[in-house]
């Protein structure tokens, strides 16, 4: 069997943490499950710490899930180890709620002349036009008067 690169070895008031959270049990589910790989892993408790394929068994967690909670643990620490890793492919919301009210205003407003209404389309195009914002889609402007305007019964 490979010898493991990330060895979990808890100090006491790691552990003690660990425990604590498990035993209250009032944080996230995930977080549970993140402490009791660790607390299970720890190579310094009585009788060592548990091979990968048990911990995976006892707690039904995929190997892979262990493996990253231990490399978390071993370079960033208990508190990384804990959390969810961040998001690389977060996008920025392009309207804050300045933007939006901004919107909300401009399609309250009278339409452009030679139009019946506001259509997403000009919305998007009068934004831009405005200086409001650089660039925006029609399905952006959907989802948020979807969200901020009561339809009318």
């Amino acid at each position: 069997m490979p010898k493991k690169k990330y060895i979990v070895a808890l100090n006491q008031e790691e552990r003690e943490y660990l425990e604590q959270l498990v035993k209250k049990g009032k944080t996230a589910a995930y977080k549970i499950n993140h402490a009791r790989i660790l607390l299970k892993a720890d190579v310094n408790q009585k009788g060592g710490g548990w091979q990968d394929r048990d911990i995976s068994q006892a707690l039904d967690i995929s190997i892979s899930t262990i493996e990253r909670i231990r490399k978390r643990f071993v370079e960033f620490g208990v508190e990384s180890a804990l959390g969810r890793k961040a998001q690389k492919n977060y996008k920025a919301r392009s309207l804050d709620e300045e933007k939006e009210a901004y919107l909300v205003a401009l399609a309250s407003s009278e339409a452009p002349p030679g139009q019946a209404r506001w259509t997403l389309r000009l919305l998007a195009e009068k934004m831009v036009e405005l200086g409001v914002v650089e660039t925006i889609s029609h399905e952006t402007i959907r989802q948020t008067l979807k969200k901020r305007v009561k339809t009318k019964v």
